[in-house]
């Protein structure tokens, strides 16, 4: 590829991505795979006006063997140091950008048990600060190809080949083109535009129904507001936490679904690929899972803590997004969560709520928004999808109408 269409790319994660601000320190947390995108990275994150960038190198096959060998008290041990960098990041708040690269079948083997075991251990400890970093940073999520993953997608290819194919369907849903920072301020107003709309409805809650055997009901809670493309910190800095993307997202009420919901697309989760699953809700709470492949993990993962059987997103995307119309299975939840519609569970959104900022994240949570460990996006859009609105006063309004836009 290109170095002068990767520089862009770069500059777009530094100056929209993350929308650094003088001084501010950033942290860049990568695989092994494309070392000479971050040092472009790390250049365009320095001309933005970075005073610090700190890059966090991680490797699938050195956290399986982590896992192998260490016990789970080990594990879950979080270090007097890691608690001192996160006190860091509390005091600092730097920028974080996370490049995905990983080989969606490389933790394929690991004791999951162990690791849930441990995570739960250790999620009391983080927890605290995450909270206090909560709306107070900008962050973003974008992806550089892999080997392995590259493969994954077009096997019939040589890996060179393989390579410069993914970088070209990143780059291309990415809007990475001869303005990309223009780009995305007109995508990210098409995106405010639809969510208005959909605020201005007074929705009380959202029925799926699929030919699929989707049947499915979320109530809203009445103060949330659907939001999508960039958002803003709590000291009002604009920054696009994901590149790509193409959802009008809320938080839902916890508590509040009933029906059976099925998913279209596999989902990635912790190294390993869930595929052809469903889940069923009752008052809110998944109660049975079903998988062809990965049920026990998909088990695993509802139980990870109290709300992870919970709803905690609920997003809008329509099958002609540009992702869907590459007509590629990324098996990346970054990419295929923008090719349909999805649901996350988990932990839900605060800032999703109005006046979010007035609000302590508590009070945003004893409004119904859901608190957990995890938020794990899964795919159940598809051509075959209907969502209608039905609103505070009474009416039903399409929202989607056969995986598209009715509005």
């Amino acid at each position: 590829m290109k170095q002068t269409v990767l520089r862009k790319y770069a500059r777009l994660i530094a100056r929209a991505g993350v929308s650094i601000q003088k001084g501010q320190e950033v942290v860049i947390n990568c695989g092994l795979d494309q070392p000479k995108f971050v040092e472009l990275l790390v250049d365009e994150c320095y001309k933005a006006g970075a005073g610090k960038v700190r890059v966090d190198f991680h490797y699938q096959p050195l956290e399986k063997l982590h896992v192998r060998h260490q016990s789970v008290t080990s594990l879950a041990r979080v270090e007097e140091w890691e608690k001192a960098r996160l006190q860091h990041y509390v005091d600092a708040l730097p920028c974080r950008i996370h490049l995905v690269s990983e080989d969606p079948d490389g933790l394929k083997g690991i004791d999951q048990k162990k690791v849930a075991k441990a995570g739960r251990k250790r999620y009391p400890i983080l927890k605290p600060y995450r909270d206090q970093m909560e709306n107070r940073y900008q962050w973003c999520i974008a992806a550089v190809p892999g080997v392995a993953w590259a493969k994954k997608l077009f096997p019939e290819l040589s890996k060179g080949q393989a390579v410069e194919k993914l970088w070209e369907a990143i780059l291309f849903t990415s809007r990475v083109d001869e303005d990309p920072v223009a780009a995305w301020e007109a995508h990210n107003k098409d995106l405010a535009d639809r969510c208005a709309y959909l605020n201005g409805l007074g929705i009380a809650e959202l029925r799926y129904h699929g030919d699929n055997g989707t049947d499915l009901t979320v109530g809203m809670i009445p103060e949330a507001e659907f939001k999508g493309g960039g958002d803003r910190t709590l000291s009002g800095v604009f920054f696009n936490p994901n590149i790509p993307t193409e959802e009008c997202f809320i938080s839902p009420m916890r508590g509040k679904a009933e029906g059976v919901v099925y998913a279209t697309r596999p989902l990635s989760y912790q190294g390993q690929l869930i595929e052809d699953f469903m889940v069923r809700f009752e008052n809110g709470r998944a109660v049975e899972v079903k998988a062809e492949k990965n049920q026990a993990l998909l088990e695993e993962m509802i139980a990870m803590d109290e709300g992870a059987a919970y709803l905690g997103e609920c997003a809008l995307v329509p099958v002609d997004s540009p992702i869907s119309e590459s007509g590629l299975l990324f098996y990346e939840t970054l990419f295929d969560e923008n090719a349909a519609c999805h649901l996350a569970l988990g932990m839900g959104f605060a800032d999703t709520i109005k006046d979010f900022e007035h609000k302590t994240l508590e009070e945003c949570r004893q409004l119904g928004v859901n608190d957990s460990m995890i938020h794990v996006d899964f795919m159940i859009g598809y051509e075959g999808l209907d969502i209608d609105a039905v609103t505070r006063d009474g009416r039903t309004v399409p929202v989607l109408r056969r995986g598209k836009w009715a509005f």
